[in-house]
């Protein structure tokens, strides 16, 4: 379902596992993180050298890279399309999840799953960690078709004809278009609703239960289908824990718009909402 447990994960040595640990505000701090001591075999993911592509100015702060970049990194570190994955992060799944979906956007069929808890429930069960890099043999990824992805001019249609629902995985400060930080402008796309990705954690960290999980986007949602749900976000990251969280409560479907505010708000011409 998307998640997997620390214990699981020290069972399973099977698994190709990836560090995603991240700070938005030093973007260094996660690569440092990973090399004072990760968890055996890991192997470290750059939210902006390798899950995002280039910035423009007018494509959002974390645009999609080349899907086959993308999937040539992949192979140069020992993935495989068929080998199963482990991510995980320190910050929720907050940026583990970002390369959940972009696995699936690329088509690759082994199971992959986010370490529920991150690195502190691996801490927590004592097992150990590693300074030790990991070297694997370099495999062909090739890439054979990607999934669909949401634009701008997408979400323009829907907005003239009603026809998905937005959901902003901000925090409820930056959705009103307060305490901007990130973004030049504030606010969010007009009609959309607001759900804190946070909101999709306990206090410790993990996962709220499935069950837990499908009663409150249920209750969100108020009926709407879940595959007419768009999520975003400031730049298409955190909009990827909403999403990982409606497929753990078993809402499949929905859909990302990757570009999310930091690109919508780069055009003036774009309406925007605040309040």
């Amino acid at each position: 379902m998307g998640l997997i447990t620390a214990q699981a994960l020290h069972a399973d040595k099977a698994r190709h596992i990836f560090d995603c640990r991240f700070d938005l505000r030093d973007p260094c701090t996660g690569a440092k993180a990973f090399a004072e001591g990760h968890i055996p075999g890991a192997q470290y993911l750059h939210l902006n050298h390798d899950l995002s592509g280039e910035p423009t100015g007018s494509n959002g702060r974390h645009p999609l890279p080349d899907p086959q970049i993308f999937a040539t990194r992949l192979g140069s570190l020992g993935l495989a399309p068929e080998m199963p994955v482990a991510i995980y992060d320190d910050a929720g799944g907050m940026f583990a999840a970002r390369l959940w979906w972009m696995l699936r956007w690329i088509g690759h069929r082994g199971h992959v799953a986010v370490l529920d808890g991150g690195i502190q429930a691996w801490r927590t069960a004592g097992y150990p960690l590693s300074q030790k890099p990991q070297i694997f043999p370099v495999h062909a990824y090739p890439l054979v078709k990607t999934g669909p992805v949401v634009k701008a001019q997408d979400v323009l249609s829907f907005l003239s004809a009603s026809s998905a629902y937005l959901l902003d995985a901000r925090s409820a400060d930056r959705f009103r278009g307060e305490n901007e930080t990130l973004d030049s402008v504030g606010g969010h796309i007009p009609g959309a609703k607001n759900r804190f990705f946070r909101d999709n954690l306990t206090d410790d960290g993990h996962f709220k239960s499935a069950e837990q999980l499908r009663e409150e986007f249920m209750e969100q949602l108020a009926g709407v289908d879940p595959t007419t749900v768009v999520h975003s976000c400031g730049s298409g990251v955190t909009a990827c824990h909403n999403l990982l969280a409606m497929e753990v409560a078993g809402l499949t479907g929905s859909r990302l718009y990757a570009g999310s505010w930091s690109e919508w708000s780069s055009d003036p011409s774009r309406p925007v909402e605040k309040g």
